[in-house]
């Protein structure tokens, strides 16, 4: 990597940290029922949709109201989704005659894309007809994205309030999240992605004569307004099976900076947004330098992994220089591995390259992106969740090393908040252990592998660190499109997704019901750098304890083996 390299990278984090001030600025009104220069477009929608639903947004919910309200419009969004892929062949805009989808593989799907995971175990351009791609799956893109919204803003809200028993209206939140945030900035994104050559139309596929006399089937469809919330929800699910990386997805070096922009945009925003919503700006700042420093610690180990090489083709004489093996040419290793390290740290699982084609470094890097809980940025309000969960911990370790109880943004921790803290940070690890056990122990698990060894453990922990974390990206070298793994997915994207937010709005309710602590001279700044410091350390930590065997069994030994000439 060179400075002509780097420059376009530091541009880029200089007007995403901008982009991210501004949109944080605007969400903080957005939330606390301000008025917003969109008010008068959305707002006569926001009030018509109170009514149709018969919602008093003024009717403020409990934290297990909230958690019923926020499981029930999950579970029904599983069940149309999966009756939707099952009755695709009856139903309109399905030009490929495409019949239904196999009943695992439509459950593994619908489950997928409300946890906002859009793990696809299926060709999306071969599976899915034009209606269950625009019905279902990009009208799941924005509802998965507007409950981590909701989610998020109900923990914040457990700071504010004090002496209360409530943290707001799931239905008010989750329709100001779609109506002021996630649809606007789709529909920009859609066109200025349909400008630059992403495919959006509802023709059917194109035949066409190649040069040897052959005839080839060109897939095209509604494309860019599904790529455009793919990317701003942090969903990730491809319209194309080759996803990003596909020309009709991100056909120019252009279009591939906006995708990656957007899916880093509000996720980068939402520390400001809590800094808002709490009038306290540093303690928006701390949460995204800490962030921050996590994501160009990735990106630094990742980029130098890539621009060595793989030692044996070099030792053959074939290829000297960087690894471009998987990786788009129009793109090259830079913007490819930023793509890669901005889609891991943020629970999206687009990609423009094959991350299976990584050298095993980078390939581990993207795995501790996951496996640590999506916290670098994270998932669109799911990420900075679990940033505000390792908070929580890092202050109780505080308050251990000092004598003192725990406190954190003006309230006690207590050992309800860190019971749940625990869960939501363990949970999801240990169901993606004890599947990737399961499966590296069973036939059925090992029948999907397409390579031995330390690789074939690295694509195993990889796509259930991946399903565990609601990422949805793979390393591609496994085929997941079986009963098995469409159902162990299935599961460990439903306890990574509820074990985070569940807990969460318990810790959400318990807060508000608190007395906000008096700041004193006792108590543990959380503004500051060294807050950072030992909130960075703590992530670290933790994921290393956790996943240090794992890791060293997988990529690590595959690192190794590597430089002496040995492949699997």
């Amino acid at each position: 990597m060179t400075i002509r390299d780097a420059i376009p990278i530091i541009l880029f984090l200089c007007v995403l940290t901008l982009a991210a001030v501004l949109l944080g600025g605007f969400m903080t009104m957005v939330f606390t029922g301000k008025r917003t220069f969109l008010t008068r477009i959305a707002g006569p929608t926001e009030k018509f949709l109170y009514r149709l639903f018969g919602v008093d947004k003024e009717d403020e919910m409990s934290w297990k109201t909230y958690t019923l309200s926020l499981v029930i419009f999950n579970a029904m969004g599983i069940v149309v989704l999966f009756v939707l892929q099952l009755t695709q062949g009856v139903l309109p805009f399905n030009p490929q005659r495409f019949g239904a989808v196999r009943w695992d593989t439509a459950l593994n799907t619908a489950i997928s894309f409300v946890t906002n995971t859009n793990w696809q175990a299926y060709g999306g351009e071969q599976t899915m007809s034009y209606f269950t791609q625009m019905v279902g799956i990009t009208v799941q893109n924005f509802l998965s994205a507007a409950v981590g919204l909701a989610a998020v803003v109900a923990l914040i809200r457990g700071f504010i309030r004090k002496s209360v028993k409530t943290i707001g209206n799931f239905w008010v939140d989750l329709t100001r999240a779609v109506l002021y945030v996630l649809l606007p900035l789709a529909i920009i994104w859609a066109l200025v992605l349909a400008s630059q050559g992403v495919v959006q139309t509802l023709s059917p596929a194109t035949h066409v004569q190649t040069l040897e006399g052959r005839e080839q089937i060109i897939a095209v469809g509604p494309v860019a307004s599904q790529v455009a919330i793919k990317q701003l929800g942090t969903n990730g699910g491809g319209f194309f099976n080759a996803n990003s990386a596909h020309p009709f997805e991100s056909p120019t070096p252009l279009t591939d900076f906006m995708e990656v922009f957007a899916l880093l945009l509000i996720p980068a925003a939402l520390p400001f947004m809590l800094g808002g919503m709490l009038k306290k700006r540093r303690q928006g700042w701390a949460f995204f330098a800490a962030m921050m420093v996590l994501f160009l610690l990735g990106l630094t180990v990742t980029l130098w992994a890539e621009a060595q090489g793989s030692p044996i083709l070099e030792k053959m004489g074939i290829l000297h220089g960087a690894n471009m093996e998987g990786k788009e040419a129009r793109f090259g290793v830079v913007h490819s591995i930023l793509f890669a390290q901005s889609t891991t740290a943020t629970a999206c699982g687009a990609v423009n390259s094959m991350h299976d084609s990584l050298m095993p470094l980078s390939g581990l890097v993207l795995l501790f992106n996951m496996a640590i809980g999506e916290v670098i940025f994270g998932g669109v309000g799911v990420g900075l969740v679990g940033m505000i969960i390792y908070a929580i911990l890092t202050m109780f370790l505080a308050g251990l090393m000092i004598g003192r109880t725990p406190e954190f943004i003006g309230k006690k921790l207590e050992p309800y908040e860190m019971i749940m803290s625990v869960i939501a940070i363990l949970s999801s690890a240990i169901v993606m252990l004890v599947l990737a056990s399961l499966a590296i122990a069973t036939r059925a698990g090992l029948a999907g592998l397409n390579n031995a060894g330390p690789h074939g453990l690295s694509e195993i922990l990889y796509a259930y660190a991946s399903t565990a974390n609601n990422n949805g990206s793979a390393f591609a070298g496994l085929n997941a499109n079986t009963p098995f793994y469409n159902l162990t997915t299935a599961c460990a994207m439903l306890v990574g997704r509820f074990t985070t937010i569940i807990p969460a709005l318990a810790i959400a309710g318990s807060l508000a019901k608190k007395k906000v602590v008096p700041i004193s001279a006792g108590i543990f700044p959380t503004t500051n750098m060294l807050f950072v410091v030992m909130l960075v350390s703590v992530v670290i930590i933790v994921g290393a304890l956790t996943f240090f065997p794992a890791l060293t069994l997988g990529p690590l030994l595959e690192h190794l083996f590597v430089q002496v000439g040995k492949t699997f």
